[in-house]
């Protein structure tokens, strides 16, 4: 990602309520052009998501998904404002197009903030020995774009959405956030598979991975 001036970061956060690093991405996107980025970001449904992500989300639903005759199974909690939301048609797919993608994806946690600190640390000595001999500047940008793309592989909210790879589930989260009106969450989950490997770190407290006996 281009380096992106911080005051103009700054005043997008402040404008859209947008997180940072979707207001870092519209402005290199942009070029750097505020107004732009912002017009991007309230196309994608961010900038209204933003202005919703603090209020209580206490309603929703525990979904499940079975899938390849009993081989992979996926529960997952998406929460919202209200009850009345949660029995919406809309909010429904929507939960079940998660714990589709889920299944498909295979996502280790929900959020890069759930990445445990020594996983992120391994992933950078192990980019940064790569990269070995590049001058500093460079050899910084070039981690960050890799960790990145590491979190674009095992974190939910950065994954390509199955049905549409140009959105991100986050972006997708955000439409519907500004289809219906509430802020919507999508809290934890357990993806199940049987006869394969249990992954290294394992996901948080929050996003689970278990490995069944064939």
């Amino acid at each position: 990602m281009a380096d992106i001036d911080p005051k103009l970061v700054k005043q997008l956060r402040e404008k859209t309520n947008a997180g940072m690093m979707d207001c870092k991405r519209a402005l290199a996107e942009s070029g750097g052009d505020i107004e732009k980025a912002e017009a991007s970001l309230r196309t994608k449904g961010i900038a209204s998501a933003g202005k919703k992500s603090s209020r209580a989300t206490k309603e929703g639903v525990v979904a499940s998904y079975i899938h390849l005759q009993g081989k992979v199974g996926v529960l997952v909690e998406v929460n919202c404002e209200t009850d009345f939301v949660a029995k919406n048609d809309i909010f429904r797919d929507f939960v079940k197009d998660i714990t589709l993608h889920i299944a498909a994806a295979h996502p280790l946690y929900v959020s890069r903030e759930e990445v445990p600190e020594r996983a992120v640390a391994s992933e950078r000595a192990i980019y940064e020995e790569q990269m070995k001999g590049k001058p500093e500047n460079v050899l910084s940008k070039i981690v960050e774009g890799k960790l990145d793309k590491f979190y674009s592989t095992v974190c939910l909210l950065e994954q390509g959405f199955i049905k549409n790879p140009d959105q991100t589930i986050k972006e997708l989260v955000a439409t519907k956030i500004a289809e219906l009106g509430e802020n919507m969450v999508i809290s934890r989950f357990t993806r199940y598979s049987v006869g394969e490997a249990i992954c290294g770190e394992g996901a948080g407290p929050r996003a689970e991975e278990q490995t069944l006996d064939a």
